[in-house]
């Protein structure tokens, strides 16, 4: 019997709202490294370590039975003390680490020799408050104070950071020990003393501090059963009121309820005006943070699991949307944010981030999330809510994407601390040319003109909707033009493919790589031309056997190992499989959802990772992590619920109180059940089968003939013409 490999990043990570928690297996933080307890975008300690008599643990085992949660056994060394030699290995200690709003943390010592040991427990604890950006460059600047106070009554270590206005701080609080903490030489220490067979324990709360905002720690100890029952309860709740997926295959089983698990803990509470909607943070550790491209495209990859993602997120990025021009922030009225952060960097604008607007997507992206929205809950007061938002995008579009009037959506950042790309391949050596060069801007990126077609056909839905037949044919007339523009200026027909770009001088740009499979699941592409694009897509030099690479392997810039050129990335992959289904091929998307879905039943926990190398497969290796990969990511978890869509061909109409399907389950997926399917006012429980080479379904709950089958080839069409009320099937 073989062993299966399990590939992860040596670390654990908890996390619940604002407040991240990164550590080596055995619990600790050491200095110059990027683990620590961040907390709003800073990093309130830096240094944490657990001593017995100046002698570290040694590591038993270490996890994350939730997402907020962390459980570390250690076990001693030999110990010197002056009651006598302390046998290595007979005395027990666990950490137990739980985040609410601060951290609560209990240390429990057992005592498993014969003979009574005395000895100190030192916990050695650092705080830098280093911005979030900092940490990650490796480039930490101390600009104000840190000091600390310890108050032997209350057993109280408090580190405050101060810089001008800014303010960030850490309390820490001995309890439960039974005696008396003292703090000296940077570290706690206690004095314990334990007979054979005997337990002590200790509760330290991590509270902390935003300016004046106190974000405590719970305040029950981790063992308790309310703590536990709470935490339980918790995910019950949100797992009861999702989409609920079963399959005889165990490996979609464990991928869906692993991504449903990390969507609860990526929920966000955003502050606006008008409360504190829920979005999804992009990812753990450094992207717990409101996003506009990364939150738009999580929330269209849950729209059926759970569309309070999309209300919340165009909600929120609404409220951000850019009223005027700031070149510092690449900001332009109408435009949709990239990234918000709320560190030291960000508060004192030495980092443009307050938001950042620099992203070319995420404005298409918006209209595109509010129609999905709307096929989705059939709300159609969510229109009129969002409605001027997106007359805002849609102005955005015409006057600042197309930066030259040509007809195209270009990008060039105007900031001096910019990004570079602002497509979603973002860092600065994404995009080059044939032979390895940067590829010279303003750069017109083949998806996003996909993006704004696809924008401009689903608005066109919107307004006719909303009884506006004048716009919505001008919007039809802008999306046809744009469909014939860019097919002439971007195909290829010697090499029958796509450029995945038009640089600054108006020139193809002929690498091969993964961006024109999104042009598929936005519908820019001829159907004559759709076949050519699956087939290039799929040759070996894109196609690693664990996924689509982001850049062909024959390129001269190809580097498996590099963040996007030639790394594969889950959520690439499963808007790509959604658009090689809209084009009929039922049989290349089932093949990327087995492979993607294969190579996370390596990871630990089943966790889809932000990206992995793009090394070839075979029967002897396994997926290799990319250092450095947020695990987990947003969208990544998102992939499991995109490719899920692209073999089923899920189809909501809620305004029209239907939903068709279009299920082709690949010959390694014989079954699946869908349960608690929302569809407007809605509920459908369906079963889906495969009988040798067709696929079935029937209607296990909910309005049979609410259910229809329809191609998703007819859906693609159908969105460029005129909507119309679909006859109900008899």
């Amino acid at each position: 019997m073989s062993l299966k490999v399990k590939v992860g990043p040596a670390q654990l990570s908890v996390h619940r709202g604002h407040t991240v928690l990164l550590t080596e297996p055995d619990g600790r933080i050491e200095t110059q490294t990027q683990r620590g307890l961040y907390f709003y975008d800073t990093r309130v300690i830096s240094n944490w370590m657990v001593y017995a008599n100046g002698e570290p643990w040694d590591l038993l085992n270490g996890g994350t039975p939730a997402s907020n949660v962390a459980k570390i056994f250690l076990t001693n060394r030999r110990l010197v003390t002056e009651t006598g030699v302390v046998a290595p290995r007979t005395l027990g200690l666990t950490l137990s680490r739980r985040i609410v709003d601060g951290l609560h943390e209990d240390v429990d010592l057992v005592n498993y020799s014969q003979s009574k040991v005395r000895f100190n427990l030192e916990v050695a604890v650092r705080s830098d408050f280093a911005d979030i950006f900092e940490v990650k460059s490796g480039h930490l600047v101390r600009r104000g104070r840190i000091t600390t106070t310890w108050g032997e009554q209350k057993q109280r270590l408090c580190t405050t950071y101060r810089n001008l206005d800014f303010c960030r701080g850490v309390a820490i609080t001995a309890r439960n020990s039974g005696g008396a903490a003292v703090y000296a030489n940077g570290r706690l220490s206690f004095d314990v003393e334990i007979v054979p067979g005997a337990h002590w324990h200790c509760c330290l709360h991590y509270d902390l501090f935003d300016g004046d905002a106190c974000s405590a720690a719970p305040e029950s100890c981790n063992s308790s059963e309310g703590s536990a029952q709470d935490d339980i309860k918790m995910l019950a709740d949100w797992r009861a009121g999702l989409l609920k997926a079963d399959s005889s295959n165990s490996v979609f089983r464990r991928l869906f309820r692993q991504a449903i698990d990390d969507m609860a803990a990526f929920r966000l509470p955003v502050r606006t005006i008008d409360g504190e909607p829920t979005v999804p943070a992009a990812g753990l550790p450094w992207f717990v943070a409101l996003f506009g491209r990364d939150s738009l495209i999580a929330s269209l990859q849950t729209a059926l699991v759970h569309s309070d993602f999309l209300r919340g997120t165009l909600a929120v990025l609404g409220a951000w949307q850019a009223c005027e021009c700031e070149e510092y922030r690449d900001a332009e009225p109408g435009k949709i944010m990239h990234e918000l952060r709320l560190g030291e960097l960000a508060k004192l604008n030495l980092v443009p981030h307050t938001p950042y607007y620099g992203t070319a997507d995420a404005t298409p992206l918006y209209l595109i999330a509010l129609h999905t929205a709307w096929t989705c809950t059939g709300d159609r007061d969510l229109l009129s809510r969002h409605l001027p938002t997106a007359e805002r995008c849609l102005k955005w579009i015409d006057e600042y994407g197309d930066r030259d009037g040509d007809g195209f959506q270009e990008y060039e950042t105007r900031s001096s601390d910019g990004l570079v790309n602002q497509g979603w391949k973002d860092s600065g050596d994404a995009l080059v040319y044939p032979d390895g060069s940067l590829v010279k801007g303003p750069k017109a990126l083949c998806e996003l003109q996909g993006y704004v077609y696809d924008t401009w056909l689903r608005m066109a839905k919107i307004y006719d909707a909303l009884d506006n037949p004048v716009r919505a044919t001008e919007l039809r007339c802008k999306a046809e033009a744009l469909y014939a523009r860019f097919n002439e200026a971007f195909w290829d027909e010697r090499t029958g493919f796509y450029a995945f770009a038009l640089d600054g001088d108006k020139k193809k740009v002929m690498s091969v790589a993964s961006n024109p499979g999104h042009c598929l699941w936005s519908g820019i592409v001829p159907p004559e031309r759709g076949a050519r694009v699956v087939e290039r897509l799929m040759q070996v030099d894109m196609w690693s056997g664990w996924g689509i690479r982001t850049l062909s392997a024959d390129h001269p810039a190809y580097n498996p190992y590099s963040y996007q050129k030639g790394a594969v990335w889950p959520h690439d992959n499963g808007l790509i499989a959604e658009g090689f289904r809209r084009y009929g091929y039922a049989q290349q998307a089932g093949r990327i959802a087995h492979d993607v879905w294969a190579a996370g039943s390596f990871f630990a926990l089943n966790q889809l990772p932000e990206l992995y190398a793009g090394l070839h497969r075979n029967a002897a290796n396994f997926p290799v992590q990319y250092v450095g990969a947020n695990v987990p990511q947003a969208w990544a978890a998102g992939s499991v619920f995109s490719l899920l869509n692209a073999i089923l061909g899920l189809q909501p109409d809620a305004p029209n109180a239907m939903l068709y399907v279009d299920p082709v389950l690949p010959p390694w997926l014989g079954d699946l059940t869908l349960r608690d399917l929302r569809v407007g006012q809605q509920t459908f429980d369906i079963r889906f089968w495969r009988d040798i080479d067709v696929t079935h379904f029937t209607v296990l709950r909910g309005d049979e003939n609410a259910v229809a089958r329809r191609e998703m080839t007819e859906w693609r069409e159908s969105m460029t013409c005129k909507d119309e009320n679909p006859p109900r099937p008899t």
